[in-house]
């Protein structure tokens, strides 16, 4: 029986660990987390924040997806899309998700990267 995602994978080209970093923790505010080192070995970088967790794998031919992404619950999500845009990265804004106030970014990679917040419900209003 699944219990919980323990972490999400995403890939990137080799050599942008520094890249990495300055976005996931300078931008995004994550931690970066020690990877084993047989792991570390391997290159790649691994961030948290509370219970989530994104870990950047160096993959040879890379190349971003176009639609999968993580999708990640923030609270006060005016005020981070405002710290993502302050640091640079792109913002767009998605209103089609019912119940919800999302928007879009993208690593220094490619990949793409949901950040969504439910919008609390009015008595009497479902979410």
């Amino acid at each position: 029986m699944i219990a919980a995602v323990d972490h999400v994978q995403l890939a990137a080209p080799p050599g942008s660990e520094d890249r990495l970093r300055a976005y996931y923790a300078g931008v995004l505010g994550m931690t970066e987390i020690p990877k084993p080192p047989v792991l570390a070995a391997r290159g790649g970088c691994w961030f948290r924040a509370g219970p989530v967790q994104l870990h950047l794998g160096v993959e040879m031919d890379f190349r971003p997806a176009k639609k999968a992404h993580p999708g990640l619950r923030v609270t006060g999500i005016e005020a981070y899309a405002a710290r993502l845009a302050a640091r640079g990265a792109a913002v767009t804004w998605d209103d089609d998700l019912p119940g919800h106030r999302r928007f879009y970014s993208y690593d220094p990679v490619g990949n793409r990267l949901e950040f969504l917040e439910p919008i609390a419900a009015r008595p009497g209003t479902p979410v």
